[in-house]
């Protein structure tokens, strides 16, 4: 027995069917995102990241040539997010640095000596040096562009945007504001106010410095917008309970509701309820409103059908009208700046990739604005007309596009390098398999390019994390599987049969398959979507059935955990990182109340867990993790690693001092897979 600590370098392939590109040629593409329009100038605004060099890009009409207008030159782990335009689209808001953990530490993965910030900063869209306004995040800039709010440890600061005053705090209240959103005339600032077991809609007016809550209930109210007028508020309601569990099914519960209140006097009514059953339980859309009013409606995601949809009623109430009929999910959403139609991303027709649809409530189906076998994602429109999106393809990586009249182009081209390998990758077939007790699985199979039936060739599984994720034939739009996708594509290369597995519990394939019955805390049933895939594999004549391996982070950590501890005898190896290795110390993480000595589920959950089969496990397993993981504490390594001694299951280890959950710097995203490499060759090859 051995337990080695991995030095590393820049590692090589052993010599059978060694690569013919490098992890850093596959990683090199900057990854793009917090993509938004300008309300005024037809100017989009976007992050590249570009190896860990995080800045921001600004394209207009009618040239679109993307150009930076930051100057980050160092792979320093300091996030950018919450891009926000001022209103005449002369400048762009955002923040640099990550969100506190619990004891209140910035995420700092280089171990500056001076420490790291989250702030809210400004830069003209011209470029030059950015303006710093002051230390919090979640920017919110009034519509006359005169004032920007943020959120500071809870409370609700501002500054001017043009610098001519210091930050200071706008009004000190009670709860953890978020959800900051200024009234169409500028005149007042929307918040949500959690109170813990309980959450208000607060307006405050900014002329008289008077706080009001409006339509206050014992329930969880959020996710305020304002009418076109100014003089009404809706929000959801999603009725009170105590969380004291997670990671378990949930297909209904008490009815969610969106209510609207006036201003004026703070009351508030009732204009929509879901149904009892399916649809019951609150589930948003991605975007900045989950409520929209559009055309006298008011737009909103509703699941009564089983899958994710637009649905509308009028602003006074009524019967909810279903906008996109279908076996399908939508997702990225955004209002165009006449506030008249609707565009977003979905699966409609395409059951693992995601296109571009535009909707114009009162007047017929969504028209479909891209097909074909691309990945599309993020659209906005300019003030122009023009329709930028973020899309990808099996062999070329996310890139930023616009489409002008019936144009599209790209927005920066230099974001993906000339030695990215493109004509070196292979397309993954989609395929489906059975889990082992009879579920159909989704997934995405790369096969080496000069694979043949016969070859046996060692098989690897990648589980992805979330679980509420989708693995696609493609570049993923998220940063985390973007790079896991191009991982698969390096390991497909290096002569390994990959199956990417979209298993129970994940997104796409409607509700019952993402609440799906006894699932994670609550009875692991997604081990028989992980089994099903080694089965196939083993079944397939180009793969040697005793070599099949593991891989995933997070919740494909404890996918990956699960095999090893429960089918030693299938799995031969696996690259565990950050996973769940106990279900009662995660739940623990994300409710603060929960005590598992109190509670009959506790059993179960731990039953559910591997450390629960850990006296089963026999193959070796790679081990990686940051302790400044926020998701999964990094105490779930330390105990797994203790058990693995205990029961004398060789391990071996990568950790990251200071780095969180989803890798902030790139060269850790390249330590890792390239230890992940070394160690599976290892194990795994001839």
């Amino acid at each position: 027995m051995r337990y080695r600590l991995l030095a590393i370098s820049v590692l090589v392939a052993v010599s059978a069917g060694a690569a013919t590109f490098s992890l850093e040629q596959i990683l090199s593409p900057a990854f793009p995102s917090e993509l938004t329009a300008s309300p005024a100038g037809s100017r989009v605004a976007w992050v590249l990241d570009a190896a860990g060099k995080r800045n921001i890009w600004v394209a207009q009409a009618p040239s679109w040539q993307g150009r930076a207008i930051t100057a980050y030159d160092v792979d320093d782990g300091q996030e950018i997010t919450a891009l926000n335009w001022i209103p005449d689209g002369t400048a762009v808001l955002y923040v640099r640095g990550g969100a506190a953990n619990r004891r209140g530490e910035i995420p700092n993965p280089t171990h500056d000596a001076n420490g790291a910030e989250e702030a809210v900063w400004i830069v003209a869209a011209g470029g030059g040096q950015p303006r710093r306004l002051g230390e919090g995040s979640a920017p919110a800039v009034s519509p006359k562009g005169l004032r920007v709010a943020w959120v500071k440890a809870g409370q609700v600061w501002w500054a001017p945007a043009d610098g001519s005053a210091k930050e200071a705090q706008l009004f000190k209240m009670r709860g953890t504001a978020s959800g900051l959103a200024w009234s169409p005339d500028g005149a007042s600032l929307a918040f949500v106010s959690d109170r813990g077991d309980h959450s208000f809609i607060g307006v405050f007016d900014v002329a008289t410095k008077i706080v009001r809550f409006l339509d206050p209930s014992v329930d969880h109210d959020g996710q305020p917008s304002w009418s076109p007028d100014g003089t009404r508020i809706a929000f959801v309601r999603i009725p009170a309970r105590k969380l004291g569990f997670m990671f378990g099914a949930e297909r209904e519960g008490q009815p969610w509701s969106i209510r609207v209140a006036s201003i004026g006097t703070g009351t508030g009514k009732e204009v929509w309820r879901a149904a009892a059953g399916r649809g019951s339980v609150f589930h948003g859309i991605v975007g900045q409103k989950q409520i929209s009013w559009t055309n006298g409606r008011l737009i909103f995601p509703w699941e009564k059908d089983g899958w994710t949809h637009l649905y509308a009623i009028g602003e006074s109430g009524g019967d909810a009208s279903l906008l996109t009929p279908g076996a399908f999910e939508v997702e990225h959403v955004s209002q165009t700046p006449d506030g008249k139609r609707i565009l977003f991303a979905s699966n409609q027709g395409d059951i693992n990739r995601r296109h571009i649809w535009s909707l114009t409530p009162g007047d017929g189906a969504p028209k479909a604005i891209t097909t074909g076998k691309g990945i599309e994602w993020s659209p906005v429109m300019t003030e122009g007309g023009d329709i930028a999106f973020l899309r990808s393809n099996a062999v070329r990586p996310a890139h930023a596009a616009v489409l002008t009249g019936a144009e599209t182009r790209e927005l920066a081209a230099s974001a993906i390098p000339a030695e990215f390998p493109s004509g070196s990758l292979v397309e993954p077939q989609e395929v489906t398999y059975s889990a082992a007790d009879g579920l159909l699985i989704h997934g995405q199979l790369f096969l080496p390019r000069d694979g043949k039936p016969g070859d046996n060739r060692a098989a690897l599984i990648f589980i992805h994390g979330g679980s509420r994720r989708q693995m696609m034939p493609g570049f993923h739009y998220m940063y985390y599987y973007h790079n896991t996708y191009a991982m698969n594509q390096y390991l497909a290369s290096l002569g390994y049969v990959v199956l990417a597995i979209n298993y129970r519990s994940g997104i796409g394939y409607g509700m019952e398959f993402r609440e799906a019955l006894n699932y994670g805390a609550t009875g692991a049933s997604e081990f028989q979507d992980v089994l099903g895939a080694g089965l196939y594999l083993r079944n397939r004549p180009e793969v040697d059935g005793k070599r099949i391996g593991l891989w995933g982070g997070s919740y494909g950590g404890y996918l990956t955990a699960l095999g090893l501890s429960r089918a030693s005898d299938l799995f031969a190896a696996g690259v565990d990182l950050h996973g769940v290795h106990d279900w009662n110390v995660v739940i623990r993480n994300f409710v603060q109340t929960y005590e598992p000595t109190a509670r009959d589920e506790a059993k179960l959950a731990f039953d559910s867990s591997p450390m629960a089969s850990v006296k089963d496990w026999r193959s070796p397993v790679l081990l990686i993790h940051g302790d400044d993981d926020r998701n999964v504490p990094f105490s779930e390594t330390v105990s797994l690693a203790e058990q693995l001694r205990k029961y004398h299951v060789e391990f071996e280890q990568l950790i990251f001092p200071d780095e969180v959950h989803d890798f902030l710097r790139h060269e850790n995203w390249l330590k890792a897979y390239h230890a992940a490499e070394e160690f599976l060759n290892r194990k795994l090859r001839k």
